[in-house]
């Protein structure tokens, strides 16, 4: 703006004249009632670093009503009111939209002060290592890293990198066609790491390598062989892809020295070409289930699977994976809860109930299984030792010439695992 020389020259006594009018004048906040008593009486105190007195505030007393306000309480609430999904309605006026609360069950406590889990992390950085409990963001990391007194927590290292070459529609795992080559350090960086952790059980799994001739299947074989050359009373459980269905690579991975083969199915054979990559196919995975066990003998190794609830599948045919299961071999099954990563996943189509989960597991054990852990909060790898170790190992334990020398250990000492 432009101002004359006139105005220029003048200027500077408007600024006087105001700056005089406002000194002359009392100034009261808000927060205080306007009273000469008051500010007379008001005790000195400290001014600020301009020399203004620090701005004084005060406190009335109010009745903060109780939670039996808002909620009657007279009278418990049924379980299906209490299963009931609730929901909500957010955003600024004229633009609101709804969205579900995530039920109660499905809630986690963020985990905090467990010197273990704190230890894993920091070791896993320094060797550049990946875990899937991370890169897939699962709630029960803090549950099974922290592990218990007995050496059952469980750790699910993620082998070949954290990129798929494969992009399911659940996962939240990066994906790319040309992912970073392989580590070939990984295998003795991992097998350092698990061996002075003090784990009692591992599950290793991997991305899809569809890039690489043997879909990472030799990586895989040789880093549980060097764990067990460091720990052999460690339990190694793999969970491995499909390997585009080439069952010599299933072979080889089978015959590593591994305690536990698992793929998992993820979803009922109706749906999994729009869950899964479709390179994946249900039957395919069928036979990588049945030829693990096969290339073992029936008694040497136990298969496990795992499926996702709330994706849209009708209990039969989900009765109908479980007979398909049963037919292969397949000794554990677990049920989870699907939960949508981010926007750009599968949408939830359904939050099974706790009791919908105790069904599962009932038919399932019904249906012959070993074992089945089932929940809303359960993963496939979900504190997998203590599972593993008190309603499987046992059961296989009562088998002569079964048992691995880690299980072996176990019963001899009598040791007693806690429950999942």
């Amino acid at each position: 703006m432009f101002l004359c020389p006139v105005h220029r020259a003048s200027a500077p006594v408007c600024r006087g004249l105001l700056s005089a009018v406002a000194s002359s004048s009392t100034r009261h906040f808000a927060t205080i009632p306007p009273s000469d008593n008051s500010i007379s009486n008001a005790a000195p105190s400290s001014s600020g670093k301009d020399g203004k007195q620090p701005r004084p505030s005060y406190f009335t007393d109010a009745v903060v009503p109780s939670f039996s306000d808002f909620m009657d309480m007279s009278t418990p609430m049924t379980a299906a009111e209490a299963y009931e999904i609730k929901t909500a309605e957010v955003g600024p006026a004229g633009r609101k939209k709804t969205i579900t609360r995530l039920p109660d069950w499905l809630k986690t406590p963020i985990p905090a002060g467990n010197s273990n889990l704190n230890k894993i992390k920091s070791d896993l950085r320094g060797l550049g290592l990946h875990t899937v409990c991370e890169e897939a963001r699962c709630p029960n990391m803090g549950e099974c890293w922290g592990g218990s007194s007995r050496s059952a927590a469980t750790a699910t290292i993620m082998l070949m990198g954290d990129t798929c070459t494969r992009g399911c529609r659940f996962c939240s795992v990066k994906t790319s066609k040309t992912p970073p080559p392989l580590d070939p350090h990984e295998p003795e960086n991992t097998a350092e790491a698990l061996a002075r952790w003090g784990l009692g059980y591992v599950v290793l799994t991997s991305v899809d390598r569809d890039d690489l001739v043997d879909g990472g299947a030799r990586h895989f074989a040789e880093t549980i062989r060097k764990i067990k050359a460091k720990k052999p009373e460690m339990l190694v459980e793999a969970l491995t892809g499909d390997f585009a269905g080439d069952l010599q690579m299933v072979k080889l991975v089978a015959e590593s020295g591994l305690d536990v083969y698992a793929h998992n199915m993820e979803t009922v054979e109706a749906l999994t070409p729009y869950v899964r990559d479709r390179r994946a196919k249900f039957r395919q995975s069928l036979k990588v289930l049945e030829h693990a066990k096969a290339v073992n003998g029936d008694g040497n190794i136990i298969t496990k699977t795992s499926l996702m609830l709330g994706l849209g599948e009708t209990e039969a045919e989900v009765v109908e994976a479980l007979k398909e299961l049963r037919k292969v071999g397949c000794d554990v099954v677990t049920f989870g809860q699907y939960m949508r990563p981010t926007k750009r996943h599968l949408k939830v189509e359904k939050y099974a109930t706790p009791a919908e989960f105790d069904m599962w597991q009932q038919r399932a054990m019904d249906m012959g299984f070993l074992y089945c852990a089932s929940g809303p909060l359960v993963r496939s790898s979900y504190k997998a030792g203590e599972a593993f170790i008190e309603n499987v190992l046992r059961k296989r334990m009562g088998r002569k010439g079964t048992a691995t020398p880690a299980v072996e250990n176990t019963i001899a000492t009598g040791a007693n695992v806690p429950r999942v």
